[in-house]
């Protein structure tokens, strides 16, 4: 603009004005927003107007942050009083107070997403079976302490077991009891009484122990069934240590088929290489004390008897095992009848890890390599003379090849099956004849002898003592 024209320049011209805007020249600077400003022009005076803008701006901005936080953190869009924030604000559901220096202030707790119903329903149903899996089974578990005769009439070892008929038997581990001159038997609701030993069986690591009493505190545990059990299926172990009430813990099975030489564990001494077969392994807690104690199903069935832990210190480590309830089945109705139980033999060597001392040594290993047949079964490298395999005409190995360093006789028969069940390996086939087959009777074996497919049918006899 000239200075020379008079014109008054409107509000707008304002923001053209070439003076800068300093602390000195203020009234200056505002003057112009006030030169030639008439009271009844239509335009709004210039201060009015800036100052309404800014109002609106800072109005806006406020209204939006709040909503904002309003929307996001739930915090209740309330005024304080005079007394202050501290006392006044309300706090929303999922807020508390916390607790700060000088007082209190309110703080933020998260709150988590709820879980869905159904997902809590299924959660309730497992908790409630295993709930009623310990509440029926805690009555049958006992605990039971050895006197043997190293001590002076004071127990120095203790396991569990359980009842096993209204008869008073009960059934606990070999290793428990062996040795025992004085066994005490404490139940859930504090009754003791003495027991005598009826059977023991070091092959499998039972026992079975009787106490007669009144059968108002006998309550028999239900036998399942092994023969189907998966890995990754739940399992129970309870047991009674240290004469404490019955505790439990669960876990999974780990593996099933496994072996153990429990004669060996048991006395060192024993030379046996008979293996204790079908062993289950479980993540279960098994510790000292439980032995001897029932390890169940959902259903709240017997299924295995804890016997073992796998550790380099004595405690556990997340490695336990169990005999399966169909040995079971089969050793102690014999241990009730004659004290002892009977196996049967076939009279046979076969590769497997436990005669090669080489894990991975199998049928399966060895197929490809050396043309087998088959790449499942057993490999018989040996035939004991006078044995029921030699009386029916079994074949043993021809040549002798080195793996790994290990002699391996090969060439012999390939049993595959055995009473039409298909056989994996060695382990597999000691375990069919010790849950399913007594002395005297005639099995038939599926075999390959080279390339030829073969049965035999074979009568088997006791199994010698070493």
């Amino acid at each position: 603009m000239n200075d020379d024209n008079p014109t008054p320049r409107s509000s707008y011209d304002a923001y053209d004005h070439h003076d800068p805007y300093t602390e000195e020249n203020e009234s200056h600077w505002l003057e112009g927003w006030d030169e030639g400003y008439s009271a009844d022009s239509s335009e709004p005076h210039p201060r009015t107007w800036l100052g309404t803008m800014v109002r609106f701006s800072i109005g806006a901005f406020t209204a939006l942050a709040l909503a904002s936080a309003a929307l996001f953190t739930n915090i209740p869009l309330t005024t304080p009083s005079a007394k202050g924030w501290g006392e006044t604000t309300a706090l929303s559901a999922n807020m508390r107070p916390v607790e700060v220096e000088g007082g209190f202030a309110s703080a933020q707790v998260p709150t988590p997403t709820p879980v869905p119903p159904f997902i809590v329903s299924q959660a309730e149903a497992y908790q409630q079976t295993l709930i009623n899996v310990f509440a029926r089974a805690e009555s049958s578990v006992v605990n039971v302490e050895v006197v043997t005769a190293n001590t002076f009439d004071e127990a120095d070892s203790s396991g569990s077991g359980f009842v096993y008929d209204m008869q008073g038997y009960i059934i606990t581990n070999a290793h428990v009891v062996r040795d025992a001159t004085r066994i005490d038997v404490t139940f859930r609701d504090g009754y003791s009484a003495s027991a005598a030993i009826i059977g023991i069986d070091n092959y499998s690591d039972l026992a079975v122990i009787q106490v007669k009493i009144d059968a108002r505190h006998l309550f028999p545990l239900s036998l399942g069934d092994s023969s189907d059990l998966k890995v990754g299926q739940t399992v129970i172990a309870i047991g009674n240590p240290f004469g404490l009430l019955s505790s439990m813990t669960t876990g999974v099975i780990s593996a099933t088929g496994r072996t153990l030489n429990s004669a060996r564990m048991i006395s060192p001494r024993t030379r046996t290489a008979y293996q204790n077969p079908s062993i289950i392994q479980t993540d279960a807690q098994i510790n000292p004390g439980n032995s001897g104690g029932p390890l169940l199903n959902l259903y709240g069935e017997v299924i295995g008897v804890n016997t073992a832990i796998r550790s380099e210190t004595g405690i556990f480590q997340g490695i336990g095992f169990a005999v399966p309830v169909n040995t079971v089945k089969r050793v102690i109705p014999q241990l009730i009848s004659k004290g002892r139980a009977d196996y049967t033999w076939l009279g046979i060597t076969a590769i497997s890890p436990q005669n090669t001392g080489l894990s991975g040594i199998t049928v399966a290993s060895l197929a490809e390599l050396y043309a087998l047949p088959v790449d499942y079964g057993v490999l018989v490298s040996d035939v004991v003379p006078n044995s029921p395999a030699a009386r029916a005409g079994l074949q043993g190995g021809s040549r002798t090849v080195v793996i790994r360093g290990v002699n391996v006789t090969i060439g012999g028969d390939i049993i595959i099956a055995i009473n039409s069940v298909p056989i994996r390996d060695f382990d597999q086939l000691i375990g069919y004849l010790v849950a399913n087959t007594s002395p005297g009777d005639v099995v038939t074996l599926t075999l390959y002898r080279g390339a030829t497919l073969v049965e035999v049918d074979i009568t088997l006899e006791a199994r010698p003592a070493e």
